[in-house]
């Protein structure tokens, strides 16, 4: 049997324009009155947090000084995982189409995600993806769980899902982060990474993914095509 891990943001959900009205909201209330800054453009700052700036370094851009691109980044922090701002994450193009066909193989599919159990229900509820997902398949953090870096996190979220699933002769992740790809490779399992989500080709080429595709779709196309092959 073959099974896929796939990231939630990224793969599936578009977190641009969430990310782009934290910046401009943090980017108003970190400015004084009458002072001069440059907002950045949504596509000039999601080629910045693509390419892994600093959130320090996009506020000095922006025209703030060094205490307030501090307080710039700490209110970010606070802001971007709040539900008003959830409201804007928009579904990739494709992903849901992909979804459907990969289910329809009969691949054992599994999100694995940093959200927050609340923070993946609320995304759930509002683009119906529980369909793809039933409770045993969905692997996030708890609501009261301490972070530390994702690519430390996730490797432990990945470890438990190992744990508890049957065992399957052919497994695939697919993600947009280097805590993907770390997760992976760390439990000896193949990963794709897609250009669809917060890292570009060249900060994901650094973590040396298997393969590195457009999207969701491209990938689930491969490994079906890939699992055909081997059946053959």
């Amino acid at each position: 049997m073959l099974r896929l891990f796939t990231d939630f943001d990224g793969p599936i959900v578009d977190v641009s324009e969430r990310y782009y009205r934290v910046y401009q909201y943090c980017l108003e209330k970190t400015q004084r009155p009458g002072q001069a800054v440059r907002q950045l453009s949504k596509a000039e700052f999601w080629q910045q947090k693509r390419a892994r700036i600093p959130e320090k370094q996009i506020a000095l851009t922006s025209g703030l000084d060094e205490a307030q691109a501090q307080e710039f980044s700490q209110l970010r922090r606070k802001t971007v995982h709040t539900e008003p701002y959830f409201d804007y994450d928009t579904l990739v193009p494709g992903a849901v189409e992909a979804l459907a066909k990969i289910q329809a193989a009969g691949v054992d599919l599994a999100v694995m995600t940093m959200r927050r159990v609340w923070e993946l229900d609320f995304a759930f509820q509002k683009f119906d993806l529980g369909r793809f997902f039933p409770e045993n398949r969905r692997y996030c953090l708890s609501n009261d769980y301490v972070k530390t870096r994702d690519i430390e996190d996730k490797p432990l979220l990945m470890a438990k899902a190992l744990k508890e699933l049957s065992f399957v002769s052919d497994t695939w992740m697919v993600g947009d982060t280097e805590a993907d790809i770390t997760a992976a490779k760390t439990h000896n399992i193949k990963v794709m990474a897609v250009e669809s989500g917060i890292r570009d080709r060249a900060q994901l080429e650094l973590y040396r993914p298997d393969l590195i595709v457009p999207n969701l779709s491209s990938a689930v196309a491969l490994i079906l095509e890939k699992s055909t092959l081997t059946l053959r």
